[in-house]
């Protein structure tokens, strides 16, 4: 995360008094373009980071060296242990650095951030469901990413060989984000198998930023969940449950016959006519006639199975 790097970048900037962004690049394993963009966004949020050009000329922070993180406010501060408080339940290492991050702010700072860091707790099971553990390969594909090594892994029935780019964790689904001989790929962790960590280095793109592909990645995957879309008329006090429902995919169109017409979408007819199915007379789809016809046929099932 962002958040992760410009931290790191404050605390090596006040470890070592001076920095270029070359240096910053390979300590953080990042562009040497992204390292200068994160060295820029401490300065432009008012973090004392300066410049200095020419020989022997780098980016500093103004008081020099020191080992706490006097460069961040106190909102700034809160901020950050708001977001990394839950991260605390992840295991003992991660408990500590937390411990370690709250001593190196300044005295004044220290216990609004300890109270931030045990504000939220997070509980990524949903009612009903059992505690999600991450996939197994997750923590090897995590350490390859970091070392910068080639992985090797079983997928679809292939074996393939790749540059591990970066994870992403949708809801507890994890991914994989990486450089194949046929461009980059985005592969479902839970569906990897024998996955290896090879001492060949990997090849990480210039200016590679996860969280754009990532959200390139999103974007692709739902204009391909929403390839058919349905009219809706439903009563105005159902609309946050159809929304609840279809998610982005339900957009309010209008007014028609004292009802809200709605357009809701997923990637093909039978997928529309199965989430609407169990709403009964509660909803009226007037078009497409596929999606008409699917309801059609699951209710003529429902008859057949159910009806006297």
């Amino acid at each position: 995360m962002r958040a992760d790097r410009l931290v790191a970048a404050v605390l090596l900037l006040q470890a070592r008094g001076r920095v270029t962004a070359a240096e910053l690049a390979e300590d953080l394993e990042i562009s040497v373009a992204t390292a200068r963009r994160d060295l820029e966004a401490l300065s432009a949020a008012g973090i004392p980071v300066y410049p200095q050009p020419g020989r022997g000329g780098g980016w500093s922070l103004v008081g020099g060296a020191r080992t706490d993180l006097s460069g961040l406010t106190a909102a700034e501060s809160q901020a950050l242990f708001l977001m990394l408080g839950p991260a605390a339940s992840g295991g003992p290492e991660l408990s500590s650095a937390l411990r370690k991050l709250v001593r190196a702010l300044p005295a004044t700072f220290r216990a609004d951030a300890e109270a931030a860091a045990r504000a939220v707790v997070s509980d990524p099971a949903g009612w009903g469901e059992q505690d999600r553990e991450p996939p197994a390969p997750v923590q090897s594909l995590q350490q390859a990413v970091v070392r910068r090594r080639k992985v090797r892994f079983d997928y679809s029935g292939k074996s393939r060989l790749a540059d591990p780019y970066g994870l992403a964790d949708k809801d507890g689904v994890w991914y994989l984000i990486a450089g194949t001989p046929a461009g980059q790929r985005t592969f479902r962790v839970d569906r990897i198998s024998a996955a290896e960590t090879t001492d060949l280095p990997s090849q990480l793109p210039e200016d590679f930023d996860l969280r754009e592909q990532w959200a390139r990645v999103v974007e692709e995957m739902e204009q391909r969940r929403s390839l058919v879309s349905a009219t809706v008329l439903i009563d105005a006090r159902y609309l946050s449950v159809l929304r609840s429902r279809f998610g982005r995919h339900c957009e309010v169109a209008g007014e028609r016959d004292g009802r809200v017409e709605v357009k809701v979408a997923a990637h093909w007819a039978r997928s529309v006519a199965e989430q609407l199915a169990g709403w009964g007379d509660l909803v009226e789809v007037t078009e497409p006639e596929p999606v008409r016809a699917e309801l059609a046929r699951i209710g003529r099932e429902l008859t057949a199975r159910y009806g006297s």
